[in-house]
């Protein structure tokens, strides 16, 4: 029988382990060094002897204290060291949470970004923040957002419900670009009752004008079902992981399918989906078992 000695020890124990644990999840995980998570891959329909190396960062939320300018600036400079072939953005470079000392502007962020360089250069999707917090968007159920206005001001290309046609080594590959799934807002001001995105998929590959592969960027990864096995690869952030991961089970995920596409790399019917951890967070400023990542991906 346990004595009330004990009893009270074990309290004290189990308190101090929690307050511990609460404050590397919110004070260290968030901050340490940025993971390179690295996936090496054959998709379907990629052609023999093309190898392309893609970067990939997810989810920056740019906010004090949190994700600095400064910070970003060097989250553009370990990506570059990486060198790869082509870095792609996937969406939401703004704060997604009220617990920040102070906003960090697009104009900020974007200069910050804008030391990404790659060969085949750097191109870029928007996230459902970068149009949430967009009130002119908002109101109107259209762009262009001040995030795009921002990328573009800084030479980054942003894709929404379009393609550009790439080549490497004589061979060429799309890429394809969705607008934000969930890109507007419910609200009687605007005269939504529930989310509204902005997404065409089918018109999206319309524009698909070869049989050259494609690599799709779809912020959130809950089209992936919709996403035909013509794609080669869909990469997609939005998750972040779930924040916290647990012997790989995330308790809290934004999507309507839970875990399916919490994390990582899924194939489904010989589909690929990569699903990056992020880099900043949403709601809390919380991460524990999902450090801040950057993508590095071998094709071929």
């Amino acid at each position: 029988m346990i004595t009330r000695r004990g009893f009270l020890r074990l309290v004290d124990g189990s308190f101090f382990s929690l307050v511990s644990l609460g404050a590397y999840a919110v004070g260290i995980e968030p901050m340490l060094l940025t993971h390179v998570k690295r996936y090496a891959l054959t998709p379907p329909h990629w052609p023999a002897g093309l190898k392309l190396r893609i970067v990939a960062l997810a989810d920056i939320h740019a906010c004090r204290p949190w994700m600095t300018p400064e910070r970003v600036a060097s989250l553009a400079e370990e990506a570059n060291a990486l060198q790869p072939d082509l870095i792609v953005l996937l969406g939401d470079y703004v704060a997604g949470m009220r617990l920040v000392t102070e906003q960090v502007s697009a104009a900020e962020w974007a200069s910050a970004l804008s030391g990404l360089k790659a060969p085949l250069g750097v191109l870029s999707i928007l996230g459902n923040h970068d149009w949430w917090h967009d009130v002119a968007a908002q109101e109107a159920g259209a762009g262009p957002t001040i995030s795009r206005k921002a990328l573009e001001g800084v030479g980054i290309p942003v894709l929404e419900n379009d393609v550009v046609r790439l080549e490497k080594d004589g061979q060429g590959f799309w890429i394809a670009g969705l607008a934000d799934q969930l890109a507007l807002r419910p609200g009687r001001a605007w005269g939504r009752s529930s989310f509204k995105g902005l997404d065409d998929l089918k018109g999206t590959l319309a524009k698909v004008s070869d049989n050259a592969p494609i690599i799709l960027l779809a912020h959130e990864p809950d089209i992936f079902p919709e996403v035909p096995w013509r794609v080669s690869l869909t990469l997609s952030g939005h998750t972040h992981g779930g924040q916290v991961r647990l012997f790989g089970y995330s308790p809290v995920v934004p999507s309507v399918f839970g875990n399916r596409y919490a994390y990582g790399h899924v194939v489904e019917n010989d589909r690929h989906l990569i699903v990056s951890g992020g880099l900043g967070f949403s709601i809390m400023p919380v991460r524990f078992g999902v450090r801040p990542e950057i993508l590095h991906i071998e094709l071929g």
